[in-house]
């Protein structure tokens, strides 16, 4: 899968982000994998001012609703972190069936690297206005029920959807409601 078409323009605005694992493998199924995009998000938050009004782990991808002065490189630095600790993880547990599906998926004219772990880009939808930012969260949050994985949003431990009900869930949040 080629670049983005999206891009982020105004930096003041949020910003719907999407990233997937290559072949769409189910590598979050894998709570420490997920703890690792968690730790990235959270680092972000209080190393660089990233701030998060929604998201969600799913077994092949993240959801995130984020304001940052420079989402590319927030999103290109915790895509590469946990590129980093995922493939760790995979060689210390010898995991041959994923980490031969990651060197097949890199992309040819890559040198740096053996293995793509994530799909190239991710999807920077910006949110301009208040109704499409609840519109937005709510997607976020009921993209676990529609799948089908749980009966209420606010019971996947990996989303946000806790903070919205006075709860607290595993990263910091800036509510709207």
């Amino acid at each position: 899968m080629g670049r983005s078409r999206y891009k982020q323009h105004e930096t003041w605005y949020p910003y719907l982000l999407t990233s997937s694992f290559v072949h769409g493998l189910p590598l979050f199924s894998k709570p420490e994998i997920a703890r690792y995009v968690i730790e990235a998000i959270k680092y972000h938050q209080s190393q660089s001012g990233l701030k998060v009004y929604a998201w969600c782990i799913v077994e092949n991808h993240f959801h995130l609703i984020a304001e940052h002065e420079d989402l590319k490189t927030c999103m290109q630095s915790i895509k590469s972190y946990t590129a980093r600790q995922i493939l760790d993880l995979l060689k210390s547990k010898n995991n041959l069936f994923y980490l031969k599906q990651l060197a097949f998926s890199r992309k040819r004219g890559k040198k740096e690297s053996v293995y793509q772990v994530w799909q190239e880009g991710y999807h920077p939808k910006q949110i301009s206005k208040e109704k499409m930012l609840y519109q937005k969260v709510n997607y976020v949050h009921f993209n676990l029920v529609k799948r089908g994985y749980v009966d209420k949003p606010e019971d996947w431990r990996y989303s946000s959807a806790r903070d919205y009900l006075g709860g607290s869930g595993l990263i910091d949040i800036h509510r709207i409601i």
